[in-house]
């Protein structure tokens, strides 16, 4: 009697042509019935080979890990299976960004349970020295403190999970020397150059938008996530209940990252009347549309890109769209808003987190706390003490700087409108330009046509070439139809 063979290793028979056949169930379908996958070969030695490597190929990622497994192998199991079911798109995005391009090629051929710490350490001088993959020319070869510890802790989570499952005995990550968590430097607009920067913002037609984040101090992509109706206009009430997120050239829509991000503002109704006559202007269900297509919210990157623009014009200092949001809790702050109040409203998970956050503007507010009290119950006349600067700070201006400007304000730069004929551009990513044109054809119709490019110069080039061709197109369309029409007629 022929040995029969275990479930789960397969068949090896001979064909009548004299070859040999392997055949393993591989899966199972919605009906139950086995999916079944086969392998032919000349000898039975070579069949069983290749069945092995059919069985290794399907068979489920657990049983595949092995402790000389390579880390690479490891690294991209850990965050399929692990973390990427777990995570936001964008943080995906940041997650596969460091994966696959620095961690794998660097050091991905080593095995897992060979994996040292030193390995690791040079790995990090290594990303800190000549890490960076592009932009190089504008911020140097190494890549930030920042980016490094990023990397580091993507392999510490890979690595602790690999001794969870006993694939290893201990993390090497762990002990690692890393560059300082140095907090990114906060930058807030005073009073005079707010006023400038509004002015500017409504010559470009940008006001309603900036208004709004300075009144409120939403992230970027909670305020490129509003629709009309998460605003209330009789009660001033502003539901933020989603966000939109840039993943690999696409807007995403998602719920905001945690629960206290989901939030209602209630807005002053100087805000909403600006808010009512600016809905006038759209034809949209979101606030705030893409110039483009108004059925998606606008890219959140170019909102960054203009805001960059709007301070160049105005002549205000540089600050990322997040400082806007610093800017607003702090004349929160300086106006009398308690902390726990701040706290709901700009999302914060605590109070905790911005007492730690804005603790310069906490310590100045105690300050003035024990004068009120030394005056009303002492009854003396105290006062502020003077801070001690040092000669870098005496150069900077104050946070609170008097609303008076020292100096006019300059009129806004008057807004740069193209010309009727020669379409427009739209920055979609760092990577990547939008040209679009939108004519009028012979039926009376419009009809959008689209190019793209990577640089703004590149994109004008091919924006030009496109117009022209389509106004050929078009003329031509439009005297083939005259001609017919006459022929028609006579």
């Amino acid at each position: 009697m022929a040995k029969r063979r275990q479930n789960g290793k397969g068949t090896l028979r001979q064909r009548k042509d004299g070859r040999w056949e392997g055949r393993v169930v591989v899966g199972y379908d919605d009906k139950g019935l086995p999916i079944t996958k086969n392998v032919l070969a000349h000898t039975k030695t070579e069949c069983a080979e290749k069945l092995e490597k059919l069985k290794e190929e399907y068979r489920p990622p657990s049983t595949r890990c092995k402790p000389d497994m390579l880390f690479g192998d490891w690294m991209e199991f850990w965050y399929e299976n692990y973390s990427k079911p777990a995570i936001r798109p964008l943080t995906q995005q940041n997650y596969e960004n460091r994966i696959y391009d620095h961690i794998i090629p660097d050091i991905g051929k080593i095995p897992l349970n060979k994996l040292t710490q030193n390995d690791l350490q040079q790995f990090y001088a290594r990303l800190k020295r000549n890490g960076r993959k592009q932009y190089v020319e504008k911020y140097g070869p190494g890549l930030s403190d920042r980016m490094v510890r990023a990397c580091h802790a993507s392999c510490r989570m890979a690595l602790e999970k690999a001794v969870a499952e006993g694939l290893i005995r201990v993390n090497p990550a762990i002990g690692s020397k890393l560059p300082p968590k140095k907090a990114r430097e906060m930058q807030v607009l005073t009073k005079d150059e707010l006023q400038r920067f509004l002015m500017q913002a409504k010559e470009d037609g940008y006001y309603e938008l900036f208004l709004l984040e300075l009144g409120t101090g939403m992230r970027r992509g909670e305020i490129m996530g509003l629709q009309w109706d998460d605003l209330n206009f009789r009660t001033g009430e502003l539901h933020i209940v989603r966000q939109a997120c840039a993943v690999n050239g696409k807007i995403e829509i998602s719920t905001p990252k945690t629960k206290s991000s989901i939030r209602t503002v209630v807005l002053p109704p100087s805000l909403v009347e600006v808010l009512k006559e600016y809905k006038e202007t759209v034809n949209s269900k979101w606030m705030f549309p893409s110039p483009q297509n108004p059925d998606v919210p606008r890219y959140p990157t170019s909102v960054s890109d203009i805001l960059s623009t709007l301070l160049k014009r105005a002549g205000c200092k540089h600050v990322r769209f997040h400082d806007l949001r610093h800017t607003f809790a702090t004349m929160a702050l300086e106006n009398g808003m308690d902390v726990k109040t701040l706290s709901a409203m700009i999302g914060h998970v605590s109070a905790a987190t911005t007492l730690d956050i804005y603790s310069h503007m906490t310590d100045t507010m105690q300050m003035q706390a024990a004068v009120n009290i030394d005056r009303k119950i002492g009854g003396t006349n105290a006062q502020m003490l003077a801070v001690e600067q040092t000669p870098e700070d005496a150069t900077k201006p104050p946070v609170n700087a008097p609303c008076e400007p020292t100096e006019p304000h300059p009129e806004p730069v008057p807004r740069k409108i193209r010309k009727s004929g020669t379409g427009c551009l739209y920055q979609i990513n760092d990577n990547l330009w939008e040209g679009s044109f939108f004519p009028r054809l012979p039926n009376g119709t419009r009809k959008k046509f689209n190019i793209y490019a990577k640089t703004r110069e590149e994109c004008e080039e091919l924006l030009a070439k496109m117009i022209a061709e389509k106004k050929a197109e078009i003329a031509a369309e439009k005297e083939r139809l005259k001609v017919e029409n006459a022929e028609q007629e006579g």
